[in-house]
């Protein structure tokens, strides 16, 4: 069994520096829109404090949070909408503290957690090590909105690793949600680090593949941008097929977002 440490140490500090982003905003500014509809700055923390607390209950209280997906089910299009809207309308300090303090205490839980146990979600039930990389995952994605609404820009790291992991891993999640069947080859994702390292998934010699800057497969995965927008190549018709549908996230299709430009 994997030790989910180092993930729920990056997520940890992928959390602390998306809260010194925003600490010192003004309150005009948390009204800012961000790339996400209908969505302020306000929205993004709102809807990140609402998920962490979610992750909490189902890590420290199965039956509890198997009531809030039986609510969920009630208002299945509008649930996350209406969870960030409500929490959206606290003052900032506010809504900063209650962010801080049930990310910090799934911290807490998941370093506790039993090895080996797994979780519900709105997905397959999940490790700690899983969980902490969603959560991480969802923290980057939507730091990365906050950054664009504030006009800052901020520089990929390796905690890119965990997401681009999560990525490869959803590739038949990500068939399955659009109705189609997992393709049946294995595929080789090749993606170059931050740094430069090579970070590489499946078996070298694989028909299908993908490579491309792992910054790029992470926004894809994401849906933080367009495909025409990433430098990722597809070798093969069913990859090819993944990198306009990957998903790294639960729940139904996304929308992704427009095109913005040219192939980067």
């Amino acid at each position: 069994m994997a030790d989910p440490t180092p993930v729920i140490d990056d997520l940890r500090v992928e959390g602390d520096e998306l809260e010194l982003l925003v600490a010192d905003v003004s309150p005009e500014r948390w009204a800012l829109p961000t790339p996400a509809a209908r969505w302020t700055v306000a929205h993004q923390i709102a809807h990140l404090a609402w998920t962490d607390r979610s992750a909490l209950l189902a890590v420290t209280d199965a039956d509890a949070f198997r009531e809030l997906v039986e609510k969920a089910l009630t208002a299945p299009d509008s649930f996350v909408d209406d969870a960030a809207e409500e929490d959206a309308q606290l003052p900032p300090a506010e809504l900063l503290a209650s962010w801080r303090e049930g990310r910090h205490a799934l911290d807490r839980a998941l370093r506790s957690a039993p090895s080996g146990a797994r979780f519900p979600w709105y997905g397959p039930p999940m490790s700690a090590a899983s969980m902490a990389t969603a959560r991480l995952m969802e923290t980057w994605a939507h730091g990365l909105d906050v950054a664009e609404a504030l006009g800052v820009t901020r520089p990929p790291t390796d905690r890119l690793r965990h997401i681009a992991f999560l990525g490869v891993r959803t590739r038949d999640f990500a068939f399955g949600v659009h109705g189609l069947p997992a393709p049946a080859e294995p595929f080789r994702v090749e993606l170059v680090g931050p740094t430069g390292e090579l970070w590489t998934y499946g078996p070298e010699g694989a028909a299908q593949r993908v490579t491309g800057p792992a910054l790029d497969f992470c926004l894809l995965v994401t849906q933080r941008s367009h495909r025409a927008d990433l430098a990722l190549r597809a070798e093969g018709a069913d990859a090819d097929r993944w990198l306009d549908i990957a998903q790294a996230f639960a729940g139904p299709p996304g929308s992704g977002r427009p095109v913005k430009g040219a192939g980067r």
